[in-house]
């Protein structure tokens, strides 16, 4: 459910020059919300290598669900949301928050996300996270930019496979390149 309380944002920012490619210089003035949910720390670090790479902190939030105010999905850009695989699904925590986000709220946003999974077999069976937060934020009306992306851990609680939190931050920049 929306948390009515006042949020407690990990990172703040956003409106920033950014490199883009090895010579390209743009400005990205955007407010960017990212909001996840993290059983083990794994999909927060996901969460904040997203929100870093996209540059200052003057215009992204990175928040856990929980801190979410519904105001605080007004005048976005973008939304990215993320959870950890738990079923082949969300955390009831996000999905509690795609259920209740408010009929307009993301209508006609940029959107995508993203999940933190185990790479073993039997994982793959029941599907993953980032699939079903993409088509609920769809559903939603928001507008899906990018692909639904898998971050991996080792083993059922981590830590982050080698490698995970760079292509975060590469995913992250694509999302930002592809908005141009």
């Amino acid at each position: 459910m929306v948390n009515l309380g006042r949020p407690k944002a990990l990172s703040v920012g956003a409106g920033r020059r950014e490199r883009i490619g090895k010579s390209d210089w743009r400005y990205i003035l955007m407010k960017v919300l990212i909001i996840y949910n993290s059983v083990f720390g794994n999909t927060e670090q996901i969460a904040q290598a997203i929100g870093n790479a996209l540059g200052p902190q003057e215009n992204v939030e990175i928040l856990r669900v929980s801190n979410v105010k519904s105001e605080q999905l007004t005048g976005l850009k973008l939304l990215i949301v993320g959870s950890p695989t738990q079923g082949g699904r969300p955390t009831p925590a996000i999905q509690d928050f795609l259920k209740n986000v408010p009929e307009p709220a993301i209508r006609g946003i940029n959107v995508a996300a993203f999940d933190t999974r185990a790479s073993t077999r039997w994982v793959g069976i029941f599907g993953y996270a980032a699939g079903k937060i993409a088509d609920s934020l769809k559903r939603n009306g928001g507008i899906l930019i990018a692909p639904p992306e898998g971050f991996f851990i080792k083993g059922k609680e981590g830590p982050l496979k080698e490698g995970e939190l760079e292509r975060a931050a590469s995913w992250a920049k694509a999302i930002v390149k592809s908005k141009k």
